[in-house]
Parts: C-alpha cells; sequence; structure tokens
C-alpha cells in the first residue's frame, strides 16, 4: 500500500518520479503528490484522486529540479483529500517528508509540538513527522532524521528533503519496504523494484533503521549513527516483464503467465526429475525434530497455506496447524523453540505475517518462507526461503503468485516426505511428473475461457454468489470466493457444501447463482446431493469438476471442465476457471480490475 519514489542525481527528478509512481499505482492509492528543491526553494504539488489529476497540475507548471520525492496515498489516517495528500511539509515551510506506514504515537508528539508553536493542516500521522525533523534540525539533515526516528513508534519508510540542506534527500526504513536504484545518473529510493525498472536493475534492499544520505553522485547508509555496507544486487526482472505486453489488464496478462510461472517454479526445485530444493528445505533430523509445524499467512496466501497444510499433513502424517496471521499473531501460546513456523506471502512484506514471523523468532523457533519478492523482509528474516519465482505480479488480485504458491507447498512437503520415508523415490518421481503436465493442462483451461462469457454474464447480475466445496475443494471454492469480491465487488460467500443445510441455505432463492467445484473423487456424490438442494430451490447452479460423468451436464446450469489430476493437486487448476470467470465480471461490470477500491498489494499495516 501507497508508494514512494525518490531521486536525487545529475537529470530531471519530476521525470523520473513521475514515471516510478506509474509503476506503483498497482500498490492501491487514492492521491498522489511530489515535492522538488527548485532553486533552493520547496516547490509541492498534490492532488486527490489518480496519478492523472497530478500530472496534469503539472502540465500547467512543470518543477524543474534534480532532487525531489513523490507519493501515491493509500488513506490510513484522514480521508482521501487534496490536504491529507503526502508530501506533508512542517509548518515553517522547511522540510518536506512522504512516509509509508503508521506512526502509533502521533498524538503525543503532535500534542509536544503543539506546545513549541508547530501548526498542523492535514488530519494525518505524517504531518507531524516533518514538524519533528524540522524542530530537531540544526544544519544536518541527516542527524535530525535520525533522532526523529528515535522518538517515532510504529512503522515507517520515508523519504525527506529540506531547503536548509538542498542538495540531500534523506530516506530510511522501519519495518515498511523501501530500496534503492543505483544508476549512471544518480540514486533512486522506491517502495518496489517496478518503479526502478525503467532506469536500473542494481538495487540494494534496505535493512531496519537504515538511514541513507544521498547526494548528486554518490550515497552513504548508516544504521544507528554507525557506517554500513549494503550488498547491491541484481533484478532478473526486466521492465517488460512488469508491463501488459498487449493485455487489457495486468490481471489477465497473469493468468495466461500461470504456465510459465509454473514452469519457472520447478525449474529451480527440481534437477533430473526429482525434488531439489538444496538449501531452502531442513534435513530429515531438523524434520524429526520439530515438536510441531505452523503454518500462517493472509488472504490468498493463507488459502494456498490451507492446501498447503493438507500436503505437509500426508507428508508428515501428523497435524499441522494453519492459521490466519492477523489472528495467530494474538493467540500462539505452544509455538516454542522446538517449532517450525511456515510463512506465506507474494510481497514478502505483508505487515500482519512479518509480527507472526519475528514472534516466532523470539521465541527462538525455525522460519521457512514462501515468498515472491527476493531481498524483501520476511525473505531476510527467515532461517530459510523459498523463492515462489512467479516473475513481478502487478495486479492487486494475485493469481499467478496463488499457483507457485500452491507449487511450492505441495513440492516442500513431497521433500519432507521422501526424507521422512513416508513417500519412496517412485511416489517422488510421479508426483513431479504430474507437476511438469500442469503447464499443458493450464493452457488447455485457457484457450477455451470463451466459453465462460455466458456465465460471466450470469454472474454479474446478481448481487451474491455462494460458492461451495468439500474437502480440499471447499479451500478451492475460498480463493474463488475471494477473487470475486476483490475486483467484482460482489457478495461472494464461501463455505463447506455440507454446512449449507445449517443454516445458510436459507439465502438461496430463485436465481442466485451457486459455483460448485467438485474435484474430489470421494465426494463426488456428495457434491452432487448439495448441486440437488440448491437447485431444488431455483439455484443457477455452475459446477467445476474434473469428472466427465453427464450426470453433472444434467443437475447444472453450467459445467466447465478441468483436466483430471490427483486430488490433492486439483486446487492448482480449479482454481484457474475461478480467476478468469472473476476477470470477466469485474470487466463486465467497468471496475478497475488492476486496481479495486480499498485494496493494496501490499498489505503492510495492521
Amino acid at each position: 500500500m501507497c508508494g514512494i519514489v525518490a531521486f536525487n542525481g545529475l537529470n530531471d527528478a519530476e521525470e523520473r518520479i513521475i514515471q516510478g509512481l506509474e509503476k506503483l499505482e498497482y500498490r492501491g492509492y487514492d492521491s498522489a503528490g511530489i515535492a522538488i528543491i527548485e532553486d533552493d526553494k520547496l516547490q509541492v504539488v498534490k492532488a486527490a484522486g489518480r496519478l492523472e489529476a497530478l500530472t496534469d497540475k503539472l502540465k500547467d507548471r512543470p518543477l524543474k529540479g534534480t532532487v525531489g520525492i513523490g507519493h501515491t496515498r493509500w488513506a490510513t489516517h484522514g480521508v482521501p483529500t487534496e490536504t491529507n495528500a503526502h508530501p506533508h511539509v512542517s509548518s515553517d515551510g522547511r522540510v518536506a517528508v512522504v512516509h509509508n506506514g503508521i506512526i502509533e504515537n502521533f498524538q503525543a508528539i503532535k500534542d509536544d509540538l503543539s506546545e513549541k508553536g508547530y501548526t498542523f493542516y492535514s488530519d494525518t500521522d505524517t504531518e507531524v513527522v516533518a514538524n519533528l525533523i524540522a524542530s530537531k534540525f540544526q544544519g544536518d539533515l541527516r542527524k535530525a532524521v535520525e533522532d526523529s526516528i528515535n522518538d517515532v513508534v510504529g512503522t515507517f519508510s520515508l523519504a525527506v528533503l529540506s531547503v536548509d540542506d538542498p542538495d540531500k534527500l534523506i530516506v530510511t526504513r522501519r519495518e515498511s519496504p523501501l530500496i534503492l536504484g543505483i544508476c549512471d545518473d544518480g540514486v533512486f529510493a522506491a517502495s518496489d523494484v517496478p518503479a526502478l525498472l525503467a532506469y536500473t536493475r542494481d538495487v540494494i534492499y534496505l535493512n531496519n533503521d537504515d538511514i541513507v544520505e544521498i547526494d548528486k553522485d554518490s550515497y552513504h547508509i548508516y544504521n544507528h549513527g554507525n557506517p554500513v555496507q549494503r550488498d547491491v544486487q541484481t533484478v532478473e526482472w526486466s521492465l517488460e516483464s512488469a508491463g501488459k505486453e498487449g493485455y487489457d489488464h495486468y490481471m489477465i496478462k497473469e493468468i495466461f503467465e500461470q504456465p510459465k510461472a509454473i514452469k519457472d517454479c520447478l525449474r529451480r526445485k527440481v534437477t533430473d526429475g526429482f525434488i531439489d530444493l538444496k538449501d531452502q528445505s531442513f534435513t530429515k533430523e531438523e524434520i524429526e525434530a520439530f515438536d510441531h509445524i505452523y503454518i500462517s499467512a493472509c488472504g490468498t496466501a493463507f488459502h494456498a497455506s490451507q492446501v498447503g497444510k493438507r500436503a505437509l499433513e500426508d507428508a508428515l502424517q501428523r497435524e499441522i496447524t494453519a492459521d490466519i496471521a492477523s489472528e495467530f499473531r494474538y493467540n500462539m501460546p505452544f509455538l516454542n523453540e522446538n517449532s517450525l513456523l511456515i510463512v506465506v506471502s507474494q510481497s514478502g512484506e505483508t505487515g500482519d505475517t512479518l509480527a507472526v514471523l519475528r514472534e516466532a523468532k523470539l521465541r527462538g523457533a525455525k522460519v521457512l518462507a514462501i515468498t515472491n519478492v527476493v531481498g524483501s523482509s520476511v525473505d531476510r528474516e527467515s532461517d530459510k526461503v523459498m523463492y515462489c519465482d512467479a516473475g513481478p505480479e502487478i495486479s492487486v488480485a494475485s493469481t499467478k503468485a496463488y499457483s507457485t504458491q500452491l507449487l511450492s507447498l505441495y513440492l516442500l512437503a513431497l521433500d519432507f516426505g521422501y526424507k521422512l520415508g513416508t513417500y519412496g523415490r517412485e511416489d517422488v518421481k510421479m508426483a513431479i511428473e504430474e507437476f511438469e503436465s500442469i503447464p499443458g493442462k493450464i493452457e488447455e483451461i485457457l484457450e477455451d475461457i470463451d466459453t465462460l462469457d455466458p456465465i460471466a454474464e450470469r454472474l454479474a447480475k446478481h448481487p451474491a454468489v455462494f460458492y461451495l466445496g468439500r474437502g480440499i475443494d471447499y479451500l478451492s471454492a475460498k480463493e474463488g470466493a475471494l477473487k470475486l469480491k476483490e475486483i467484482s465487488y460482489i457478495h461472494a460467500q464461501s463455505m463447506p457444501a455440507g454446512e449449507l443445510k445449517h443454516g445458510s441455505i436459507a439465502l438461496i432463492e430463485e436465481g442466485i447463482p451457486v459455483v460448485t467445484i467438485i474435484t474430489q473423487s470421494p465426494l463426488v456424490e456428495k457434491s452432487i446431493s448439495n448441486i440437488k438442494e440448491v437447485k431444488a430451490r431455483g439455484a443457477y447452479t455452475i459446477a467445476i469438476t474434473d469428472e466427465i460423468s453427464t450426470q453433472f451436464s444434467d443437475l447444472s446450469d453450467a459445467v466447465i471442465r478441468v483436466p483430471a489430476i490427483s486430488d490433492l493437486y486439483a486446487p492448482i487448476l480449479a482454481v484457474l476457471p475461478q480467476q478468469v470467470l472473476a476477470y470477466k465480471v469485474s470487466v463486465l461490470l467497468g471496475n478497475d480490475v488492476d486496481k479495486p477500491r480499498n485494496l493494496a498489494k501490499s498489505v503492510t499495516v495492521e
């Protein structure tokens, strides 16, 4: 959520900052702004709404300068208005700040500064930071920022300018992501890699409480006042891979990228047809020593985690706990130094998931992370890391990251099971062969997506949709319902199919769409009974199934076929038509598919 782009160098800052902010629009935002030092004066332009509103203003008053900060805001403190938009400026007009995160003790700081004569114009917690830095400035902007963050409780990434130190750009972070981009004509700071790719692929991932002093042609990193070195890493993504490449939206592009993402995920974890996680996993002795294994994540990643729980239970033949990070962080009494925690996060910056990870580390537990972003906080703070290798995922609604999270969890379970002797060598090879068949099966599904148009048109006409499934199919239904909610704004309720009759069947009425996932062979007959229940009450029934029985066509108003695969691995295919349906419904309703309202790609606050 929110996006920061800052630049200090030898060339025009406005162009670079605006281009970078455009690449961060996927993170979600409601206003935007930019501040540049121009002729030793601080010039600020802000606008509510989309980035186009800001660029329209800049056409009338372009900013000329080579050091600046920019921001796209997602409201946390104060409604989305131009006044509350970033950058925020101190009441003396000397310091400008952009900020991601939440300042928890902002009211106490604000009260103290008010007594000292500082005034405030916005409803934000960020404005107090600008005044706090101004109050501590004594000729050295870096020192003023360093002294200020010592007083701050909360999460932040900050980029700071001052007319009293006009050649300097100061950036810092705590819990909220911030990276540097090193290029020939200057240094960038940004919230995420896509903002930098037009200019450089050489990046530095900053640690908590790093403070960077950026001059025109150099940078110096400090932590608690001490100079430190951070490695420069080369990003493998290209600018083209982060673009739409002719697709109408990032979401549909990323849906179609899933065959490649699956191949890339396998390529780094399989050698000569056999599981090979190298140092990404644990030894047999380490696995046997864990008293319990926990999995924690949020949203789509949690749905993948719940499927991963089933796979790991099959591999280890013992119970695994999967819990939502926003709840687990407050209720983890049994996690201890003998436990393993597996965390799953596309961005590697999910605030609730990071909180669980850090608490687990404090208790001495081992942590294995599954993430898509190299160098992210989750990556750096975990003992072991499996990368999804999905490539850049720009659309807020996750698709290929979910598929590769599933595959990574399946591969981890396969690795654990083989090491413990639950699976033999032939079992592993057969599973790998199934995984290698998945890209072709996804392509088979994607070849026929136009057949989903009539179903999408039907869903788009209703204010509510039910998603049903039994066993692992229920977990697929949860992800399908979430996708529809996220981008169509239609109320979608997922539930175990057998629970429908325990109250919720009262909501089934004439014409209401009910999507039922049926891929688990022992539960087919039970699932058919559930279709009959809702059909008898007038529901418009849609079956997503790998079964070829004609009874589905007789019972259902629409049948969506997916290729057959082992029951345990069915979610990786069953989700495809659900992703496409959600996309098509959103397009029909005229929504902003890639940037749905109220949502952000990386949820870094509680």
